[in-house]
């Protein structure tokens, strides 16, 4: 199927030339990439790298740089060209080396591997969406440090992205909040060709465009062609005279262009031109140099590091003028742009957890969760929380935060983002990513299923964006199974490097707190009850403890007849259990296990203290069991769910699903 647009010849220019020509050998010698949107994009990338981005090769974390988003991550030959021929530390032979092991080059771009990139992307839709929380940061860190004329925080956000983006719904939650938000200094260029995978895109996208983004508030700027270096200058220009608004640059563009064969045609989307094919380009572009040959006019025309470093050490001469009339928010600044916390951090954590323990509270978990962020917020500046439209649900919300939707208080720190989980949790990430701001958000533990790839998007990419989910099991009651979680907490557990903590009182909560604010290579998702869980004792001992995922709450010596594992509202029910067992002369170890990501990162010494010498081993959660099986074996005990569940009040259907002391006895009895 070859697409209907006229494919024009392409304007001989040697730097274009230069990134197809990489692209598509990239591509050709991994034999394997996408080769289409690098050449379709290649003038659209080098006016904006060359003439328009604040940019320093030789400093990649330089913090007032422009950020470059390309959202359509399957091509990621176009940012890696571009990256290795402005002067970023990307030489030739990682090039070479695309798509294969250990390169700084992998298939999509991905966040930590390649300097320069500044956002894993791939999962369509969500690069934009991180996109949209860098912009925000900027405008929100702007507002609030921003002085006497000193901009000195001041810089752009671009984003490439394509059909596929658009067409994941995750783009209309966060480009709709853009609007929203006036992010002004957000930029997307759209690579509008018109063709996917399965060919030309018409016959199942056909929307307007550019009237679905006016309708968000955005500034659209329509027909640009994406070949013309004149028309992309203009188009650049106007965006940057509208500061209200983000702005969407609409680029007609030809997929593959300068493949004589495939240009137009979904055939190089997502596979080599062939080696044919690729001498056609070559000739077509007047390109005779061999693969991964860059002349070296090209590379000097390309080159940005003594630009970068000019607009580097402009930025530094203002920072250093702005210390020594703002001292302290430099120093602030500083700090949180390195997600760097307060000197004495491990004393405030202890000390709420003394604060917890001596109040001795019996409340929900998600209101001990609120009071653990009021807590925290004092030592916290840089706290930026929200919800997806349930702030009241969630509590995320605390006395001294300030909405950023009231009057477009951009010096506040709270965000309502409506229902939008997915988006919510991609903006955060992209907050994170920023530097500046330590983002959490909540909604319930069941629609953390909506927001499932960016949860697992920011696991990857090792930052740590703070996910508060509320009702956590079949305790939210009467709204039923379709908003009662079941399988949620096992799955969010097997996903790598996210820690999930579902805490059984008020210390264990301010406990998972204190571990998700420390840890700033790790995202966790904090899961709380909407019903009231009774505060449970301990030592100092088991006060440290807790933040070792999982402990013993209740000893019952070296060979205890039962071993009681349980978490969140379980917890006391275990300790009922215990006590019942107790009085029928048996010897019960309880163990509180708020963490299972965390205890499994301990040393063996403390798990084979934690869980070994009990004749039988027993797990209660009002969740699937599969997790379960690691802990307590084949041959031991599990009292969970089996099913979906059912609409009523909560404590019917912790009697139906048999988490009661006289159901779980019966089933030790009979097991």
């Amino acid at each position: 199927m070859s697409s209907s647009r006229n494919v024009k010849p392409p304007v001989f220019n040697p730097l274009t030339g230069a990134i197809r020509a990489l692209a598509m050998d990239a591509v050709q010698k991994a034999n394997s990439g996408h080769p289409g949107a690098p050449m379709g994009m290649a003038d659209i990338a080098e006016v904006l790298f060359n003439d328009f981005m604040s940019h320093n090769p030789q400093n990649p974390h330089w913090p007032n740089r422009d950020r470059f988003v390309m959202s359509n991550g399957h091509g990621s030959m176009l940012p890696y060209a571009v990256l290795h021929l402005t002067g970023y530390d990307l030489p030739i032979e990682e090039i070479k080396n695309f798509r294969q092991l250990h390169s700084k080059t992998p298939g999509h771009p991905e966040y930590g591997y390649t300097p320069g990139i500044e956002t894993t992307t791939g999962p369509l839709g969500q690069g934009v969406s991180n996109a949209v929380g860098m912009a925000l940061a900027e405008k929100v860190l702007a507002a609030q440090f921003n002085k006497d004329g000193h901009k000195i925080v001041d810089h752009y956000t671009y984003v490439f992205l394509g059909d596929g983006c658009l067409m994941e719904g995750i783009s209309h939650e966060a480009c709709a909040l853009a609007g929203t938000w006036g992010l002004g200094k957000l930029i997307v260029f759209y690579d509008d060709n018109g063709i996917s995978i399965d060919g030309e895109v018409e016959g199942w996208f056909n929307e307007d465009v550019r009237r679905r983004f006016e309708s968000y508030n955005w500034h659209v700027i329509s027909p640009v062609d994406g070949d013309s270096v004149d028309q992309l200058t203009k188009a650049i220009k106007k965006a940057k005279v509208v500061h209200n608004k983000p702005t969407l640059i609409i680029c007609r563009t030809i997929i593959g262009k300068g493949s004589p064969n495939k240009a137009g045609k979904e055939e190089c989307h997502g596979a080599p031109l062939g080696a044919a094919e690729a001498e056609l380009v070559r000739k077509e572009l007047k390109w005779s140099y061999a693969p991964f040959e860059i002349p070296a006019e090209v590379y000097a025309d390309f080159d940005c590091k003594a630009t970068g470093m000019r607009a580097e050490n402009n930025w530094n001469q203002l920072f250093m003028e702005y210390q020594s009339r703002h001292p302290d928010l430099a120093t602030e600044l500083l700090r949180r742009y390195e997600h760097e916390l307060p000197a004495n951090w491990a004393q405030i954590v202890e000390n709420g957890l003394h604060l917890a323990n001596q109040k001795q509270e019996t409340i929900a978990s998600r209101k001990a969760s609120q009071n653990s962020i009021e807590y925290f917020a004092e030592f916290l500046p840089e706290f930026i929380g929200g919800s997806a439209d349930l702030t009241g649900s969630n509590l995320t919300k605390w006395s001294k935060a300030i909405s950023l939707n009231e009057h477009n208080h951009f010096t506040g720190n709270y965000i309502s983002y409506g229902v939008r989980e997915f988006g919510m949790s991609a903006i955060m990430s992209g907050m994170y990513l920023h530097g500046g701001l330590r983002p959490f958000g909540g909604t319930f533990l069941m629609f953390s299923e909506y927001a499932r790839n960016a949860l697992r998007m920011a696991s990857l990419m090792k930052i740590a964006p703070i996910f508060v989910y509320t009702h956590d099991s079949i305790g939210l009651g009467e709204d039923g199974p379709t908003h009662q979680p079941v399988e949620q907490l096992a799955s969010l557990r097997v996903i790598p490097n996210m820690d999930v903590w579902r805490p059984c009182d008020t210390v264990e909560t301010m406990a998972a707190w204190g571990s998700a604010i420390s840890n700033t290579k790790t995202p966790s998702s904090l899961v709380f009850s909407r019903q009231n869980l009774k505060f449970m004792p301990r030592d100092h001992t088991q006060l440290m403890d807790i933040a070792r995922g999982g402990y013993v709450l209740q000893d019952g010596g070296a060979t205890p007849d039962y071993a009681i594992i349980a978490t969140g509202s379980e917890v006391e029910l275990a300790t009922n259990v215990a006590d019942k067992l107790r009085a029928q002369g048996k010897k019960v170890r309880v163990i509180s296990m708020p963490s299972t990501n965390v205890f499994d990162r301990q040393d063996a010494a403390y798990r084979k203290q934690v869980l070994s010498g009990a004749k039988k081993m027993v797990a209660i959660e009002a969740g699937v069991a599969d997790t379960w099986y690691k802990y307590v074996g084949t041959d031991g005990v599990i009292v969970a769910m089996n099913s979906f569940g059912e609409s009523a009040p909560a404590g019917e259907l912790f009697a139906h699903f048999g988490f009661t002391i006289d159901a779980i006895l019966a089933k030790l009895v009979a097991e």
